[in-house]
This record gives C-alpha cells, sequence and structure tokens, in this order.
C-alpha cells in the first residue's frame, strides 16, 4: 500500500502524482483558459456544471490518471512486442518469438472463423485492439499501475473507435446506400416491406448506434468490479489480507483480463464480419436478388 497516495478515497498511483506534479499546472492553466469555458457553455443547457460532472479541476488531477495509464498502455505495447518479436529467424526461433508467433495465429484462426478468408487484412487492426485491450487489463496487477479500462471514459473510446472502424468498412466496401440497406433485413412482400421493413431498420439502426455504449460499459464494469473486489477484501484484516488476498485474487484476476480481452475482440470481429464481404459473395449475392426478382414477376405476372 505505500505504493499508492490516499486522495479522495481513491488510491492514486505515485507516477500520476509525479506527471501532475511537473506537468499538471500548465495542463490546468489550459483547460480553465479553453476547454472549461466550452464544457461549461454546454452542460449550462442541462443545468448542470462540468465540476458536477467531471469533478474539481485543480492542478494536482489536470491530467487524469486513466489518461496517463493509457498512454503506459500504448507505450508498453509497442515495447512488449518489440520484446518478444527480438531478432525474428526461421531456422532457431526464440521462446519469445514463438510466444508472438502463437498470439498472431490464435487471432489470425479468429478472424479467419468469424470474417472469412477476405478477413486476413483486418488483421493488424484486430489484433491492435486485442494486445492493447489486454496489457490495459493486466496494468492493474502490477504495483504502481492501475488498469485504464476501469474507467468508461478509456473503454468508451476503445467501444466509439470499433464502432467508427467497422462503418468505415462497411461504408467504403459497399458504398453508403448499401451498408444501410443491410439493417433492413431480409427482403419481404410489397406489403410487409412498408410495414415491417422501416420498423426493423429502426430497430437494427439503435442497435448499431449504442454498440459503443454495450462494448465499453460491459468492459469497465468488469474491469473495475474485479479491482473493487480485491480493494474491499484486501483490507479486510490489514496486514494480512493485502499479502495474502492478492496472491489467492491472482489467478482469477489474470482470467478476467484475458476473457474481457477475448469478448471485447471478438464481439469486434462480429461485427465487421456483418458489414465485411468477400469479392464472390456480393457477386453471389447480386445474382440471389435477381433471381429473387425474376421469380417475383413471374408470379406476378402469372
Amino acid at each position: 500500500m505505500f505504493l499508492f497516495a490516499a486522495e479522495g478515497g481513491h488510491h492514486t498511483p505515485l507516477i500520476v502524482e509525479f506527471i501532475n506534479h511537473y506537468f499538471g499546472e500548465p495542463v490546468y492553466r489550459f483547460q480553465m483558459a479553453y476547454t472549461r469555458p466550452i464544457w461549461a457553455k454546454l452542460f449550462e443547457k442541462f443545468g448542470t456544471t462540468p465540476e458536477a460532472m467531471f469533478g474539481e479541476y485543480s492542478a494536482e488531477t489536470a491530467i487524469p490518471w486513466y489518461t496517463i495509464m493509457f498512454v503506459i498502455a500504448c507505450l508498453l505495447t509497442v515495447v512488449i512486442i518489440w520484446i518478444f518479436k527480438g531478432k525474428l529467424s526461421a531456422d532457431d526461433p526464440q521462446p519469445g518469438q514463438l510466444t508472438l508467433e502463437a498470439g498472431v495465429l490464435a487471432i489470425k484462426d479468429l478472424v479467419v472463423s468469424i470474417i472469412g478468408e477476405h478477413g486476413f487484412k483486418y488483421f493488424p487492426v484486430v489484433a491492435t485492439f486485442a494486445v492493447l485491450v489486454l496489457v490495459s487489463n493486466l496494468m492493474g496487477l502490477f504495483p504502481l499501475f492501475m488498469s485504464p479500462t476501469a474507467h468508461v471514459s478509456v473503454t468508451f473510446a476503445l467501444g466509439i473507435a470499433s464502432f467508427v472502424y467497422y462503418n468505415y468498412i462497411g461504408i467504403s466496401e459497399n458504398g453508403i446506400v448499401a451498408h444501410f440497406a443491410h439493417l433492413t433485413g431480409p427482403r419481404l412482400p410489397l406489403v410487409l416491406t412498408l410495414i415491417i421493413t422501416p420498423l426493423i431498420f429502426l430497430i437494427e439502426l439503435f442497435s448499431n448506434m449504442i454498440r459503443p455504449m454495450t462494448l465499453g460499459i460491459r468492459l469497465f464494469a468488469n474491469m473495475f468490479a474485479d479491482e473493487q473486489i480485491a480493494v474491499i477484501i484486501s483490507g479486510l484484516f490489514p496486514p494480512f489480507t493485502q499479502i495474502l488476498v492478492p496472491v489467492v485474487l491472482l489467478p482469477l484476476a489474470l482470467f478476467v483480463a484475458l476473457v474481457q480481452t477475448l469478448v471485447f475482440t471478438l464481439l469486434s470481429m462480429i461485427y465487421l464480419s456483418e458489414v465485411s464481404h468477400a469479392p464472390h459473395d456480393h457477386a453471389h449475392g447480386e445474382e440471389h436478388h435477381a433471381k429473387e426478382k425474376g421469380e417475383t414477376a413471374q408470379v406476378e405476372f402469372a
């Protein structure tokens, strides 16, 4: 517990206090001069203030802990991959290279099985999501660090990034009209199309719009609950529970971090599979729709 300093009922890592000690004052002045007036005008319409939403502005908290932790997670992700990669060799691969290759193959198999063979071109983005979320989740297991994914701002940002990416892929591959057309559901007879299709479209549109929120809340809730449970149990009978409980809970925390990484990555790939199709799938789909249209015309003519 000496690695943390209590402030406002929360445990702030010393690295956060260190960074705010040197950089908090200029950031605080910038916030008061530029960002706070904008937030104040916005929240005034809702009868609240920036302080009520974000907390009191001060030089000591100018740079939030989750921002610092997420930046560190990004840097750690690059460093970890660089360390594991080492000197690549096909004849004499090192343990780090074999570990990295195993991770690459696992993510590749998931991409291919969910999106299809053509989906391997999205592997860099999917793998980046997987490694970044995993590192962020695991940071809370080490002294001087906290999991940035235990704050809703970070998880919402990750959810929005996933949302923007798969919609960008859908629009770039299919066009904006066809991209939104896939929300209309199956092809129906004319009368049902006029009644049911708009309802399906609205439901699907709403379902897609809340995906960043569901992605963010799911990841945040599990990571936050995991940390809070560990903190509460550790404080029951100090100092015994502060030493023994973390050791006992470590496998469970590791399991939660891995599962939440898998869930976030898996859902992102499922969303990609809905909007991305192999080139022959487009041709087959157009041919299938033309055939359906011809059959419908024959029935109407008869």
